[in-house]
């Protein structure tokens, strides 16, 4: 094979693109639309400008990449004073495995999605989770399959 002698960098771009160290195929778009690159182009550094654009980024097929273990996971905060769920939501974020963290209005403070590579490093996740100041219980929900995600079709 061509590629055999090549350096495996895979996880690190993985990590890069997750990042959004990603670029727009700006010809491909006007292709699409049927537009002027330079419009394109223009029209997105605009988007950019006034932070419409947060970031670019890649959408995987995660079992390739061995995050296929998708978790959805309630968090319930204590009623003490020191349960403060943008402290605690900021502090979720800076594990890697959680995909997104959002502060809900009902029974529940918190929801995160959680991607791991299987239960057992789930297991390690959840943990740490439940051990944070603030968290008072957990629900978790095991995704079986997904069909969209990122606004695309798998």
């Amino acid at each position: 094979m061509l590629y055999s002698n090549m350096k495996n960098i895979k996880p690190k771009l993985i990590r890069l693109f997750k990042e959004g160290y990603c670029t727009p195929q700006i010809a491909r778009i006007a292709k699409k639309i049927k537009e002027a690159s330079t419009t394109i182009h223009y029209n997105i550094k605009r988007l950019e400008e006034e932070g419409a654009i947060k970031a670019y980024k890649a959408v995987f097929d995660y079992k390739k990449i061995d995050e296929g273990f998708c978790v959805f996971v309630f968090v319930k905060l204590t009623a003490k004073k020191g349960a403060d769920p943008d402290k605690l939501l900021s502090e979720f974020a800076r594990y890697e495995e959680v995909e997104s963290a959002d502060i809900l209005a009902g029974e529940w403070d918190i929801i995160l999605k959680i991607r791991t590579k299987d239960q057992d490093e789930y297991y390690k996740v959840l943990k740490n989770i439940l051990a944070l100041e603030g968290v008072e219980k957990t629900t978790s929900f095991i995704s079986l399959k997904q069909i969209k995600t990122e606004f695309v079709m798998l």
